[in-house]
């Protein structure tokens, strides 16, 4: 199976006041194409810091992080936002949804970058609400969804672009865990159907479960990885 996903001996340290916090340790870990990965840890494992990192959202202090096969340490800031919306989906706990517009111009947004006409931006945006389940949803604003249809507005606005992988944070944090499962549920559709790589970080075992795979890290070193594939997923 090729590798979507390469962490060659990556360090990250922030600096706080006078303290060096040292978040992520000369990792080294390789993610496989088309697998759907969940991220664990305690806090302050490097969890959210290794995610934006894949997604080019901050750099590395030394290591590589190579996706697909563009190293993200050669590009500079333009490049990576060429980067994300080319080939990265992010879907974030908050939603990160603008209210004064409608669920499809909220899917529009990231094709804005894209030569894509008017029309074709439109017909995109569409098409992913419909993969979603909200194609009776479409003109509504944030206001007048459910917290679930929310999360499922954030997922296909990370699909609009067609992205290879999509970057999931905590994205069931502030769901219920009937309406949590139900995104869950679909990240695993995207991931099945359409070959999706997906690397969602998540505290919850139960969401974990939905993944092929657990990844669990632990003072910014790799733990174990549990491979979910051959247990029933999300019970």
């Amino acid at each position: 199976m090729a590798v979507a996903i390469e962490i060659r001996s990556v360090s990250k340290t922030y600096h706080r006041g006078g303290e060096a916090l040292r978040v992520l340790d000369e990792l080294d870990l390789q993610m496989d194409a088309s697998t759907f990965y969940a991220l664990m840890g305690p806090s302050g494992s490097g969890k959210t810091t290794l995610l934006n990192l894949v997604g080019g959202l901050d750099h590395a202090d030394s290591g590589q992080v190579v996706v697909g096969d563009i190293d993200l340490t050669d590009l500079d800031g333009s490049g990576l936002a060429r980067w994300r919306a080319e080939h990265c989906g992010f879907v974030f706990q908050g939603f990160n949804l603008l209210p004064v517009l409608s669920a499809r111009e909220n899917v529009e947004l990231p094709l804005l970058l894209s030569p894509l006409s008017k029309r074709q931006r439109r017909e995109q945006a569409e098409r992913a609400l419909e993969l979603v389940g909200l194609q009776d949803r479409m003109d509504h604003k944030p206001r007048e969804l459910s917290g679930g249809q929310e999360q499922r507005v954030a997922i296909a606005r990370a699909i609009a672009t067609d992205p290879a992988v999509i970057l999931a944070d905590e994205p069931t944090g502030d769901l219920d865990r009937t309406t949590a499962d139900a995104v869950l549920e679909l990240l695993q559709r995207l991931n099945r159907e359409l070959q999706k790589t997906i690397l969602m970080v998540t505290h919850d075992p139960q969401a974990a479960s939905y993944a092929d795979k657990v990844i669990h890290l632990d003072k910014g070193k790799l733990g174990r990885i549990d491979d979910n594939r051959h247990a029933a997923k999300g019970n």
